[in-house]
């Protein structure tokens, strides 16, 4: 954030200009406007926030001090703030509705579907709700950056205190709690990525401690293509893995049966937005128009079947048995607050020039604080609460969203709708800020000693996982008002492992 004295006499001069042409309007419409360096002057307090060459620009959406007619929306650290409004698709729990897209807002859900038949919104904001008509989140995905920020601006014009369009759209309100889900979209194909230095040099370390990380890992973005059939949602429930595992000593058989090395991993998923054609590359300027939004992601991973199958090919079985997101996207224009400076320390390969760009160096990365909770079986029958096994944030990955779609699309690769990228485990430069129980546990030889007597170094049968993600900024330093943007329902979700039964 820069003061009025830090900016350029001349582009004071247009900030001036600016901030009297735009208290004559009141707000700020153009929520897609892409220039080469943009100001956006928060009303209530006279701050001028700077972004150059961003896809996305601060506008009247993420007015700090906006608040909702759905009161919900206004309590501290809900997560779903009118400055939020991620989408997902839904029906009533039970209902047998079809599924169909909705935006979160407080502990709601504006129902996009009939929202469109009312006709409130023109233009591309209509446009973009005649998208949501299907199951998933695909249509909409697809039409690109200008009509996602039509539609975010429509409904937080609609949704705020005081909109003439309050008794039109309180009758389309579900409750959360009475909501069921599924893939907010048709996902159909799944990169995962590995994008933590720290995680990879921790992993490294139980292997080569001597040299933990590969040539490769500082000059390129390390990814392999998953499979997106076993992907779920929040409440994802999965038996315990079976296949081969490496015998202990060398030559015998390998031994088949369940998985006893199962572990969790905490990530975020990219949903590809606007596709580019095969062929065509996405140059790293133009990356962020392909990504629609974020989710939590939680691939699970089965280390001691990863551990016999991964040479040559990369791994298998360990990993195609479930993957669980969140059912919530959060769009980049509602994270957009929420960008942080990129780099490689000094010391390190700087990026190649297809992915290195002014914009990414000055605000690519995005500072999201990431915490992993567990329960147990015995946890929930005793009443205990979830314990925290550690915390980290987005920000501190060696490569960016934008460079992702760069590197992905750079050999002429079509992305599509709806398709997702995972970021790899997101581990942090500490120690407690690890992302998997393979780093926190070092491998089985340091269990974790949770607070009701029993320790975990891999998950047990019954165990559940807690994935949050949240942003918060104090936007407002006179009154401490904090922004505070969650990822689903208490910014959470869930998955369990259960028994397998034969």
């Amino acid at each position: 954030m820069q003061s009025c004295a830090d900016v350029p006499c001349h582009c004071r001069a247009a900030i001036n200009h600016l901030w009297h042409a735009q208290v004559a309007a009141s707000r700020l419409r153009d929520s897609a406007n892409v220039a080469q360096r943009q100001y956006w002057v928060h009303f209530s307090t006279g701050i001028f926030i700077v972004n150059y060459k961003m896809m996305i620009t601060l506008n009247a959406t993420h007015q700090a001090d906006l608040t909702s007619w759905v009161d919900s929306a206004n309590t501290t650290g809900n997560g779903f703030p009118i400055q939020n409004l991620p989408f997902a698709s839904f029906r009533r729990r039970g209902s047998g509705e079809a599924f169909r897209p909705g935006v979160g807002i407080g502990n709601q859900i504006v129902d996009l579907s009939r929202l469109y038949d009312l006709n409130l919104f023109t233009d591309k904001a209509q446009q973009a709700l005649e998208a949501c008509q299907g199951i998933q989140l695909n249509g909409l995905m697809a039409l690109g950056q200008p009509y996602w920020s039509a539609l975010r601006l429509a409904l937080s014009e609609a949704l705020r205190s005081g909109s003439p369009h309050e008794d039109a759209i309180r009758p389309l309100l579900v409750a959360q709690d009475e909501a069921e889900f599924i893939t907010p979209a048709r996902i159909g194909d799944y990169t995962d990525f590995y994008i933590s230095v720290h995680h990879a040099t921790s992993i490294g370390k139980q292997f080569r401690p001597d040299n933990p990380l590969l040539p490769n890992y500082k000059w390129v973005p390390i990814g392999y293509h998953g499979r997106a059939s076993s992907i779920g949602v929040s409440g994802q429930a999965f038996p315990r893995p079976v296949g081969q595992t490496k015998p202990q000593n060398e030559g015998d058989a390998p031994e088949f049966g369940p998985c006893k090395r199962l572990d969790y991993e905490l990530e975020l998923g990219i949903f590809v937005g606007q596709s580019n054609e095969q062929g065509q590359r996405v140059d790293i300027e133009q990356a962020e128009k392909h990504i629609f939004g974020l989710c939590i992601l939680n691939d699970w991973s089965a280390r001691d079947l990863q551990a016999w199958e991964y040479q040559p090919l990369g791994p298998f079985l360990s990993k195609n048995f479930a993957s669980t997101i969140s059912p919530w996207v959060i769009t980049m224009e509602a994270l957009e607050p929420f960008r942080t400076a990129f780099a490689h320390p000094a010391t390190d390969p700087q990026p190649l020039p297809y992915l290195h760009s002014q914009a990414n160096a000055e605000g690519g990365a995005y500072d999201i604080d990431l915490e992993v909770q567990i329960t147990t079986q015995q946890s929930r029958d005793s009443g205990q609460q979830p314990f925290t096994l550690a915390s980290s944030n987005f920000k501190d990955a060696y490569w960016t969203a934008a460079q992702l779609i760069a590197h992905h699309t750079v050999n002429g690769c079509n992305l599509q709708p709806g398709d997702m990228l995972g970021t790899g485990t997101l581990s942090g430069p500490d120690a407690a800020q690890a992302g998997s129980l393979l780093e926190l546990a070092a491998a089985g030889k340091k269990p974790i000693v949770l607070p009701w007597g029993e320790s975990r170094s891999f998950l047990e049968d019954g165990d559940e996982i807690i994935m949050k993600a949240v942003c918060k900024k104090r936007r407002l330093p006179r009154h401490f008002l904090w922004i505070s943007i969650g990822y689903g329902a208490q910014s959470q979700f869930q998955g369990r492992v259960r028994q397998r039964k034969e």
